[in-house]
């Protein structure tokens, strides 16, 4: 096997991923004996390769950062499978779990919230060595190996920063260490959890850029959850769209964001603020409006239906299956099924060539 292929390697996978989540019972469905559940992720398969970066885009509450904790194993599966290496995994707890987060670590959201308080910056990568079997045989060795996780995350000089408190540093610096906890399991995978999206735009891009950095010379699969497409294509090599718990499109990142194919897709990438694009009422009629759908009772066939300028009758009544495009991409839309004769996919490529 040559290097390139054992570095681009898949080394998790999901499935068919399932999720529900009960919801609590009200005293009208225990009279109608009914039970209802969150559809929060259905029917999700992604494939995690080294050296690579997927994002996973869209709005909040379409299932993506579930999709994470699912392949952190930190939710158990309702269906579905994930495999690490090639094997299916059931973390559980105890040994297994420690042995499977060795290999696979969470990135979250709010650098903050994810870092003790009442504890320094060496208290948190201390905890993170000794726990994975890294902190080294002596006290000389754990001071080494601390100092190297800094440096990794250019917090430099480390020694300024290994007795600071959380509070003590910026949002930039606390997402930084955690990203440095992360590593200190030396692990093959990356999930991260929109991990700029609570920090000050002039310092998101030095984070994506040591992520990336991280990336390449620890040949790292990373999941990059985030809201903002357009960060999806600077960063990501492929991008998959999720929408109200279902995986609607995906791709090569530069395609997905400049030919977007799924109507749900060219809605997002019209969303995004552009100085230069002025929308007037008829382009919002094109890539459609309105709110997201309730997960507990969605809608049947394609779940962007209620909202999709272009819905036919078959998309509210048949979810559609994926249809594989050029270069790669795929969309889970009826508008590119051979058979409908009710399709605009022609008119929507010349317009986007426009642009």
């Amino acid at each position: 096997m040559s290097e390139q292929t054992e570095n681009n390697h898949v080394v998790l996978e999901a499935r068919g991923v399932t999720k529900h989540f009960a919801v609590r019972r009200t005293s009208r469905d225990l009279v109608a004996g009914r039970r209802r559940t969150v559809h929060a992720v259905d029917d999700v398969s992604l494939q995690l390769r080294r050296g690579t970066v997927t994002a996973l885009v869209g709005e909040s509450g379409s299932g993506k950062s579930t999709v994470a904790r699912l392949l952190a194993q930190l939710y158990p599966l309702t269906g579905g499978e994930i495999h690490l290496g090639g094997q299916a995994v059931k973390a559980g707890r105890g040994r297994s779990f420690r042995s499977y987060v060795r290999r696979v670590q969470l990135i979250f959201q709010d650098p903050f919230a994810s870092l003790n308080p009442v504890h320094t910056v060496r208290y948190h990568l201390t905890r993170a060595l000794k726990i994975h079997g890294r902190a080294g045989s002596g006290d000389e060795e754990l001071e080494q190996n601390l100092t190297a996780l800094l440096n990794r995350v250019q917090l430099t000089p480390p020694h300024q920063y290994l007795d600071k408190f959380p509070h003590e540093l910026s949002g930039g610096q606390r997402q930084r260490v955690a990203i440095a906890r992360a590593l200190g399991a030396d692990p093959q995978v990356l999930l991260a959890d929109e991990p700029v999206s609570m920090l000050d735009v002039s310092i998101r891009l030095g984070v994506l850029n040591l992520l990336r950095d991280l990336k390449d010379r620890m040949h790292l699969a990373i999941l990059y959850i985030t809201h903002d497409i357009a960060s999806a294509r600077y960063f990501a090599d492929s991008t998959l769209v999720m929408y109200a718990g279902r995986i609607v499109e995906g791709g090569d990142s530069e395609t997905v964001t400049q030919r977007p194919a799924h109507p749900y897709t060219q809605l997002l990438i019209a969303s995004a603020p552009d100085p230069d694009r002025v929308a007037d009422e008829e382009e919002q009629e094109e890539t459609g409006s309105g709110e997201p759908p309730s997960l507990i009772d969605p809608p049947a066939g394609c779940r962007f239906h209620p909202r999709c300028p272009k819905a036919m009758e078959r998309c509210r009544t048949e979810l559609p299956p994926r249809f594989d495009l050029a270069d790669g991409q795929w969309a889970a839309c009826w508008l590119y099924d051979g058979t409908a004769g009710d399709t605009t996919t022609g008119d929507h490529e010349k317009k986007v060539a426009a642009k």
